[in-house]
C-alpha cells in the first residue's frame, strides 16, 4: 500500500434545507522520505545512490550537499524518480562533504531530508584510478547489456547490440570476475546467456551480423548491402569467446557445456566460404541478399589482423597461410617511414586511427614475437608515441592538445561520427580518451598521465555512470553524452592487459593459437621498445624539447630524497651512455640539462630509476 497523495478536505452550509459546496482544500501529503541513501568517494567525486521508490506521487530527486566543516546544505542536482542515484563531481580531493536526498512531486512538494551521508574524497593512487576506470567501464558491458541476450549495445541511446563490441564485452566479463566486480559464478551465468543467444542468432556460413536485435538476434542491416555475414566484427567475438573458454574452463556442468558451445561456434565459421571462392585474400562481408556487393577486401594495415590469425587457426574451415601474405600483407603494406621521428615499418605513415592497435590485440599478445615484417608490439608502440606526439605539436592549432591531452581514434563528434587520425583532413579537435587508455600496454606512464588529466581536469563534463564519455572537443566546447562498446571495451580489456597480462594469458592459450602464428611465420623477438616493467612504480616526468637537438631539459618531481640512477638505451635495449649514477636527488621539483649533442640521429629512451623504480621517456634525437 501507498499513502494517498493528497487529501481533499470540505467546507460546506445549507440553504432552505439544500447542501452547498462552499469551498474545497486540497492538502497534500508529503512525498515519501528517500531511504538507503549511500555514497562512495573517489578522488574527486563522489557517487551516490539510494532506493527506488514505490511512492506514485514522486516524480524525482533532489540532492543538497554540505562541504565540512562550515558549510550549509545546497542544493546541486535533481534525478528523475527512475534513476535514484547521483554522481558529484567536486573536482578536489581532501573533501569532507555531507549528503541529503529529497523525494519530489508533481506539484513540487519537497520531501523531509533522507538520512545524512558522510563522504570523503582522497588523492587516490595509480592502482586505484585504474581499478576505478575499470570498474565504471564494466557497468556499460554488465549493467547496460540487452536484458535478454546480455549482448552489449552498440551505444548508450540504442537497443542494437553489436557483434564485435559484445566481443569487446565477453572479455569485460573475465575482467570483471578477475577484478572482483562480479563472482566467478555470475560471470560464467551471463556467458551462458550470451552463447546460447549466439547459437539461435542470425549467421551466415558462420558469421554474425555487424548488427542485430538484441532480443531476438535477427539481422539489423548495417548499412544498404550490409545486412549478412561480418567476419571482422565476428572475429572480435571469437577473440573473446576464445578467451572465455580457456578462463571459465572447470569440469562443472555449466563450464563443461560453455566450453562446448564455444567450441562449436568457433568450429562452425566458415572462413573458406569468405575467401569469395579460393582468392588469396579474405572479404570483410557477404549478404544473402546482394551476396559479394560490398567487395570489401581486408588488406593491412587496420584493425582486422585477428580475422587472419584466426582464420588460419581454425580447426575446421581454416584457410591457407599464404593468406596472410598475400591477402593481408599484400599490396602497399610496408612502409619503412618515420613520423615524428618514430619509424613506421608497416601500415600508413601516419599510424591511422588509434583503435588499429587495440581491437585485434585485446586477447592476441604481440609481445616477444614478430612475423617477416614486424615486431607488432613495437609498431604499436610507436603508433601511439607519434599519435601523441602529432597532438602536442598540434599543427591544426586545436583547443587544448597537450603532452597530456592526446588520443586520436574514431568516435563521436560535434558533428556526428569520424575516425581521427593525425592528418589535416581527419583531424578537427576531437580528442577520444579510448585512444590514450587503451594504448595502457604500450605506454603505461604517459597513458596514465593522461587518464588523470581527462578525469581531474574534465571530469565534470567527460567522467559519468560508465567511465569516460566518448569524446570531447574544446574547439567548440563540446563533451560527448554518448557510450559505445568498441570505445569503452578496449579501455577496460588494454588496462587489465597493461596489469596482469589475463586476457592475453587466456586466448594465447587456445591450443590453436600458437601452430597458426608458426605457420604464418611468426618468430621469437627480444626486442620490445618502451623498457618499462608492468606494473612498476613510476615517477612524471618531461623531456624537452622533441626532437632533442643537441641539449635537453629533463624535469621530474620526487616526494621524498630519492639516490638515482639517470641512463640513456638504444631501441634494442643496449645502454648507450649514463648520464647519472646513484646520485641524490632532493624531494620537489627537480630540472636537469642533457647533453646528446655526440649521439647518432634517432629514437632512444633516458630511464630514470631507483631501487625500487624505474621510469622511461623516449627521445627523438635529430
Amino acid at each position: 500500500m501507498f499513502k494517498a497523495p493528497f487529501s481533499i478536505l470540505f467546507r460546506s452550509i445549507t440553504y432552505s434545507g439544500a447542501f452547498i459546496l462552499s469551498l474545497i482544500t486540497v492538502v497534500f501529503a508529503q512525498p515519501t522520505i528517500p531511504t538507503g541513501v549511500a555514497g562512495l568517494g573517489y578522488d574527486s567525486h563522489v557517487e551516490l545512490k539510494w532506493n527506488q521508490t514505490s511512492d506514485p506521487s514522486v516524480s524525482g530527486f533532489r540532492i543538497y550537499k554540505k562541504v565540512l566543516p562550515d558549510g550549509t546544505f545546497e542544493q546541486i542536482g535533481y534525478v528523475t524518480a527512475s534513476k535514484p542515484e547521483y554522481i558529484d563531481f567536486t573536482g578536489r580531493v581532501d573533501l569532507d562533504l555531507e549528503y541529503v536526498v529529497r523525494s519530489l512531486d508533481f506539484v513540487g512538494e519537497e520531501s523531509e531530508d533522507s538520512d545524512v551521508v558522510s563522504v570523503s574524497t582522497f588523492e587516490m593512487t595509480d592502482e586505484e584510478l585504474l581499478t576505478m576506470v575499470q570498474e565504471y567501464t564494466f557497468r556499460y558491458f554488465w549493467d547496460f547489456a540487452h536484458p535478454v541476450s546480455g549482448m552489449a549495445r552498440e551505444r548508450s541511446t540504442t537497443s542494437i547490440v553489436t557483434s564485435g563490441g559484445s566481443g569487446f564485452g565477453v572479455m569485460a566479463i573475465v575482467v570483471g570476475v578477475e577484478r572482483g566486480f562480479i563472482t566467478y559464478e555470475e560471470g560464467l551465468e551471463r556467458m551462458l546467456k550470451i552463447v546460447e543467444f549466439l547459437e539461435t542468432a542470425d549467421r551466415f556460413h558462420g558469421a554474425w551480423p555487424h548488427w542485430m536485435n538484441g532480443g531476438n538476434g535477427n539481422t539489423i542491416p548495417f548499412s544498404e548491402f550490409d545486412n549478412g555475414g561480418d567476419i571482422v566484427e565476428t572475429s572480435f567475438m571469437l577473440q573473446g569467446l576464445l578467451t572465455a573458454r580457456q578462463y571459465f574452463n572447470g569440469n562443472s556442468e555449466d563450464e563443461t557445456i560453455l566450453f562446448n558451445k564455444i567450441t562449436q561456434l568457433w568450429e562452425e565459421m566458415d572462413w573458406r566460404w569468405y575467401r569469395k571462392q579460393t582468392q588469396q585474400i579474405l572479404y570483410w562481408h557477404w549478404s544473402p541478399n546482394y551476396g559479394w556487393q560490398m567487395n570489401f577486401q581486408i588488406r593491412g594495415f587496420n584493425e582486422a589482423q585477428i580475422v587472419y590469425l584466426l582464420a588460419i587457426a581454425s580447426p575446421t574451415n581454416f584457410v591457407p597461410p599464404s593468406l596472410y601474405h598475400d591477402g593481408w600483407a599484400g599490396g602497399n603494406y610496408t612502409n619503412n617511414n618515420t613520423f615524428y621521428g618514430f619509424p613506421v615499418e608497416v601500415g600508413p605513415t601516419s599510424g591511422g586511427p588509434l583503435f588499429f592497435a587495440h581491437y585485434s590485440y585485446l586477447g592476441f599478445d604481440p609481445r616477444g614475437i614478430k612475423d617477416e615484417y614486424t615486431n607488432y608490439f613495437n609498431k604499436n608502440y610507436f603508433h601511439t608515441m607519434m599519435n601523441r606526439a602529432y597532438c602536442i605539436d598540434n599543427p591544426e592549432n586545436h583547443e587544448g592538445y597537450s603532452d597530456v591531452c592526446w588520443g586520436l581514434t574514431a568516435s563521436d563528434n560535434p558533428w556526428g561520427y569520424l575516425a581521427h587520425e593525425p592528418t589535416a583532413a581527419r583531424d578537427n579537435g576531437t580528442i577520444t580518451p579510448t585512444a590514450a587508455l587503451s594504448s595502457m600496454p604500450y605506454t603505461p606512464q604517459l597513458s596514465i598521465q593522461a587518464l588523470k588529466h581527462f578525469y581531474r581536469d574534465h571530469g565534470a563534463d567527460l567522467w559519468g555512470k560508465y567511465g569516460f564519455k566518448d569524446a570531447f572537443n574544446l574547439d567548440e566546447d563540446w563533451f560527448a553524452s554518448s557510450y559505445l562498446a568498441i570505445d569503452q571495451g578496449p579501455i577496460i580489456c588494454m588496462i587489465e592487459n597493461y596489469r596482469s597480462g589475463i586476457l592475453w594469458d587466456m586466448f594465447m592459450s587456445n591450443e590453436e593459437i600458437a601452430p597458426a602464428l608458426e605457420a604464418i611465420g611468426f618468430e621469437p623477438d627480444s626486442t620490445m621498445v618502451g623498457l618499462e616493467t608492468l606494473g612498476a612504480e613510476t615517477i612524471d616526468m618531461t623531456i624537452s624539447p622533441i626532437p632533442v637537438v643537441g641539449l635537453a631539459s629533463l624535469q621530474f618531481n620526487l616526494e621524498q630524497k630519492e639516490r638515482l640512477s639517470i641512463s640513456m638505451y638504444n631501441v634494442s635495449g643496449l645502454l648507450v651512455k649514463d648520464f647519472y649514477v646513484n646520485q641524490d636527488f632532493m624531494p620537489g621539483r627537480n630540472e636537469l640539462t642533457l647533453d646528446f649533442e655526440k649521439d647518432a640521429q634517432g629514437l632512444y629512451f633516458v630511464v630514470v630509476q631507483s631501487d625500487t623504480w624505474r621510469t622511461t621517456m623516449p627521445v627523438y634525437v635529430e
